[in-house]
């Protein structure tokens, strides 16, 4: 039930920021009146996301057993995959999410009531449908569809929760670390979910190998006492995992969470000297306080940009039109 309340929290706090961004800045700029297209995006991307996870849910069940266990057994390794390059990206990228979104929204406000309509789909949809994937792979993998799913709820709806903190200002924390922090757990939890895939492709006999245990605690580990039942939860862990189960998650943790924590190497993508000096003007306290909310912002930050987009949106220069 954690690992998938960690879940649902990572991915919907990362949707709850881009969500305050979006309506932060239209905000700010005097733009409430492209609130309803964004809104709107929002809710597409929110139905889509549970469409994507009902139809996991249900259209699996006419499936034989065969063809249920190759579907759980790919569908786990698509998601690790997608869940690890998302762990990464948003460690990189967390310190520039702000002005990325900015752009993008500002291109959008240029095209009209579609275009912010799709700008808000395509940044809350992406999240949505890993987060459907991935909890729904989790779910197949601790065999209880009760537990994780009200996990990954309560994960979302602290996660939404959180999002009208910082909104609102009330709330301050250092999303560079607790990104981080959550991205290692994430990645621990991802191997988990591997493994547990690459049984299911056993079970499909698309995998040899199904009969070589690599170890057997399962009396020392009973699968249904509550140490075992918290194991199970939190990191997929199985009593009598076999070589290639043991073998997928060792490959895959040990060199993903070293190069994860790897000083420098997160934060950096070799960027020119030009790009640097951009990055470090309008650096936002996204990446270490708050998101923008009311007045949050520290001070010109937020206000400078509106500035700015208001001089490009009349044909004028920031400092007006003297000299």
């Amino acid at each position: 039930m954690f690992g998938n309340y960690l879940i649902g929290l990572r991915e919907g706090l990362e949707a709850s920021l881009v969500v305050c961004i979006l309506v932060a800045y239209l905000v700010k700029t005097g733009r409430r009146d492209a609130l309803r297209p964004v809104w709107l995006g929002i809710a597409v991307a929110v139905l889509l996301s549970m469409g994507f996870g009902a139809l996991l849910q249900y259209g699996s069940q006419t499936m034989t057993f065969e063809a249920q266990e190759m579907l759980g057994g790919s569908l786990s390794v698509v998601a690790v995959g997608l869940v690890t390059w998302m762990v990464f990206w948003m460690r990189r990228t967390a310190r520039h999410l702000k002005k990325e979104l900015h752009g993008k929204l500002d291109a959008a406000l240029a095209m009209g009531t579609t275009a912010l309509v799709v700008t808000a789909f395509l940044a809350v949809g992406r999240e949505g449908l890993e987060t459907a994937l991935f909890i729904w792979t989790a779910v197949q993998a601790t065999d209880d569809g009760v537990r994780p799913l009200v996990g990954a709820l309560l994960g979302l709806l602290t996660a939404v929760l959180l999002g009208w903190l910082f909104y609102r200002g009330a709330l301050k924390i250092n999303l560079a670390k607790f990104f981080t922090w959550t991205g290692g757990m994430l990645i621990v939890v991802a191997a988990g979910v591997l493994a547990y895939g690459f049984h299911d492709l056993q079970e499909a006999d698309v995998l040899p190998g199904l009969g070589d245990r690599a170890f057997d605690v399962s009396e020392q580990i009973p699968v249904d006492s509550w140490y075992g039942t918290l194991l199970k939860g939190v990191f997929n862990f199985q009593p009598d995992p076999t070589w290639v189960q043991v073998g997928v998650w060792t490959l895959y943790v040990v060199p993903t969470l070293v190069l994860f924590f790897a000083p420098g190497r997160a934060g950096r993508v070799s960027p020119s000297p030009a790009v640097t000096e951009e990055s470090k003007r309008d650096e936002t306290p996204v990446a270490t306080s708050s998101v923008p909310g009311s007045g949050a912002d520290g001070g010109g930050t937020a206000d400078g940009d509106g500035l700015r987009d208001g001089a490009r949106r009349t044909g004028g220069r920031p400092g007006g039109d003297q000299g």
